[in-house]
């Protein structure tokens, strides 16, 4: 075993490039040369074929091979033999209750706390990382048996986080504004806001932002903060969790 090495990506595609290819090289690094195979989990996405050939096409462009979860025949087993796992974007609903139909939160939990093997997630999948997805974007287009994720992490996060576009005449709610109702409900965690093009890193009892644009943290009671890339969040994963092992 080891400490827990995350890589929570806020999305797989950023303007103007390809599929990972904004966060290849933090991949790289992440991952490194003891990996050899990464277990892929398309569960976001309907068509999982289709899926898996894109992030296996990149994975073997960084020199790693890829399993997708969707072609083995025992998912739990799958975990349990993988050196890494990366869980893609897509819809987290969708997600987070073939999770849960398949047995893996447990799974996952043990091989990414426990046995320290690596996790990458990029959107759902970075969202299925925290405790829950209560601060997903998503539609609620299935019904998973808990909003209860991974916790992998003691708070939450909002991945592809928007600032306010005052030039818009559009009057629905904020991103921010969102956030606050979710934190006017008693005993909520911090919300991290990742932009597009930032992830957070974190090994063992540190996490840091990286990345190219920044981050908005959201505190229950407190106003929001922002954050550039290099910022030290590892205070975030000291807070009392009653999810952790």
């Amino acid at each position: 075993g080891g400490p827990r090495r995350l890589l929570l990506i806020s999305n797989s595609t950023l303007h103007g490039g390809g599929y990972l290819g904004h966060c290849q090289q933090h991949i790289q690094r992440f991952l490194g040369q003891k990996v050899k195979r990464v277990l892929f989990i398309p569960y976001a996405l309907h068509d999982r074929d289709a899926y898996a050939r894109t992030a296996r096409e990149k994975f073997e462009s960084l020199g790693y091979g890829l399993d997708s979860i969707h072609e083995s025949c025992d998912p739990v087993e799958a975990v349990r033999k993988s050196e890494a796992i990366f869980i893609g974007g897509g819809n987290t609903f969708r997600l987070l209750k073939a999770l849960y139909d398949n047995s893996l939160i447990h799974e996952i939990r043990k091989r990414v706390l426990e046995d320290g093997i690596p996790y990458m997630g990029s959107s759902a999948g970075t969202n299925v990382a925290t405790i829950s997805i209560n601060t997903t974007n998503d539609m609620p287009i299935v019904y998973p048996p808990s909003l209860q994720a991974l916790g992998l992490v003691p708070f939450n996060i909002n991945p592809h986080y928007l600032d306010p576009d005052i030039k818009r005449t559009h009057m629905g709610e904020t991103r921010e504004e969102r956030i606050r109702q979710y934190h006017e409900e008693p005993n909520t965690p911090p919300v991290l806001g990742l932009r597009e093009g930032t992830m957070l890193l974190v090994e063992g009892d540190k996490a840091t932002l990286q990345g190219v644009t920044g981050a908005r943290l959201f505190l229950r009671g407190k106003k929001p903060t922002e954050h550039e890339p290099g910022t030290d969040f590892s205070f975030l994963l000291t807070d009392s969790n009653p999810l952790n092992p």
